[in-house]
């Protein structure tokens, strides 16, 4: 269907919200009707026929059930199922606004939204409903990395691709964490090929590995003679991303100074190359990764908790292989014949022995340390099947693990050795020895039994 020729119900008991949408689109649809309170929806939908509609996540309403948006979401769809509903939300609503994707609505808009985007939104999901779709975004869905290298048949990796096919098509700022190894730049990239920037940049920078001097001038660009050795005006990644998506990968290791400046790119989406005073607008979708857990990111000693909010509109959580097992021989499986093609060697079976010593490994390097793993046992087997004594675990690994095991068992033996000897100091009193020790009588007693004393 052609926007021209679509009429838009917007409904949200916000009028600013309502005005501003009203603006935006009397000029590009047929016509666009306005509503603060969802109990008329019913009316609305009886006097006349709409093509779409924006839906608020929260109204002041009596439904009062936290999530008012759902409960209408659910009542549009039983009046009519076929209507295309855009939910529209706020940062802190995002996992709800998920949560609607899974529930019927076709796609979400974050508070404050930019219009462009929204206008290609409406757009798409019009042509889409009319069957007449041909943009990058399904161009791009027959080579995705899902599927051929980012895998898993897990229930978690299965509501991780939904979440990836549902927010590929936003323009919202995503965060990837995970463990290193997990495939956080995978992701990025299927984010990307679901979007509607796919046929556009996909740039990725390790900001983490990046000095103060050369954060500036790699993310922003620089002028000739801009410092010592800038013998040409160079384009920044931001830049070299227009109109696409630039993958700011372990985003968590970078300064707090270094975060300043970030952040008001972020906010103005200008930048200035380094020994000019020129702005130049840019158009970027932004995904970032960190091997860093949310918490440590809430420090603000570490992590601008303003930066934080500008990157995180969306998270997507990796989890470490060990916590995805059902998922391991099917990679063990796919890197098997990957290696086996590489090699022009027949791709191997795994004897039973094998497929248990892969399952009782803990994977502390993931996805990665697999891949390493299952291509060393295709070079070095000399039959059509692996066994056991073909599997040799990272040696990196283990000596880290081996290390960080060793390290408790010593932290244990020193707590146990210094409770007995404060207890026997006292005599036995319970009470003095935990006033010196500096913990509770509780928590001493949990270390008694801890330890069996």
């Amino acid at each position: 269907m052609n926007l021209k020729n679509a009429s838009v119900l917007v409904v949200d008991d916000d009028t600013d919200v309502l005005t501003a949408v009203k603006m935006l689109l009397k000029t590009e649809v047929k016509d666009i009707t306005t509503e603060k309170n969802p109990e008329n929806i019913r009316s609305l939908f009886a006097e006349k026929k709409f093509d779409l509609m924006l839906l608020d996540m929260n109204f002041n309403s009596s439904i009062n059930t936290g999530n008012e948006g759902i409960f209408w979401l659910k009542k549009v769809k039983e009046m009519n199922k076929e209507m295309a509903v855009i939910m529209i939300t706020a940062y802190g609503d995002i996992d709800l606004a998920v949560r609607s994707l899974k529930e019927g609505a076709t796609d979400f808009i974050v508070k404050p939204w930019h219009n462009e985007r929204l206008v290609s939104t409406i757009t798409e999901i019009l042509k889409k409903k009319s069957g007449s779709t041909t943009t990058a975004l399904h161009k791009a869905s027959g080579d995705s990395v899902i599927g051929t290298q980012l895998l898993g048949s897990s229930e978690v990796m299965q509501d991780i691709f939904y979440k990836i096919e549902k927010i590929g098509p936003t323009d919202a700022n995503v965060l990837i964490l995970g463990e290193n190894g997990t495939g956080k730049e995978l992701v990025a990239q299927a984010i990307h090929q679901k979007s509607v920037r796919a046929n556009n940049t996909f740039v990725k920078v390790d900001v983490g590995a990046l000095t103060d001097s050369l954060f500036e001038s790699e993310l922003f660009g620089h002028k000739k003679g801009a410092f010592t050795d800038a013998r040409e005006d160079r384009a920044g990644r931001f830049e070299a991303a227009n109109g696409g998506t630039l993958f700011l990968d372990e985003i968590g290791n970078i300064s707090l100074q270094q975060q300043a400046k970030l952040l008001t790119v972020l906010q103005n989406r200008k930048i200035i190359r380094l020994g000019s005073n020129e702005l130049v607008p840019v158009d970027i979708r932004l995904v970032c990764a960190t091997n860093l857990p949310l918490s440590e990111l809430a420090n603000e000693s570490k992590f601008r908790k303003d930066l934080v909010y500008r990157i995180n509109t969306v998270e997507i959580t990796l989890p470490p292989l060990r916590k995805r097992k059902d998922d391991i021989i099917m990679l063990a499986k796919h890197y098997a014949k990957v290696y086996a093609d590489k090699y022009i060697k027949p791709v191997p079976e795994f004897d039973a022995a094998c497929r248990e010593k892969l399952l009782l490994y803990h994977f502390p390097g993931n996805v990665r340390e697999l891949q390493y793993c299952i291509e060393r046992a295709v070079i070095m087997s000399e039959g059509e099947e692996l066994k056991a004594s073909d599997i040799i675990f990272s040696p990196l690994e283990t000596v880290r693990t081996t290390s960080d095991e060793e390290g408790d068992l010593k932290l244990s033996n020193l707590e146990k050795n210094t409770i007995l000897k404060v207890i026997e100091k006292h005599n036995g009193n319970i009470s003095r020895a935990a006033k010196e020790l500096g913990i509770t009588r509780t928590a001493l007693y949990r270390r008694l039994s801890k330890y069996e004393i």
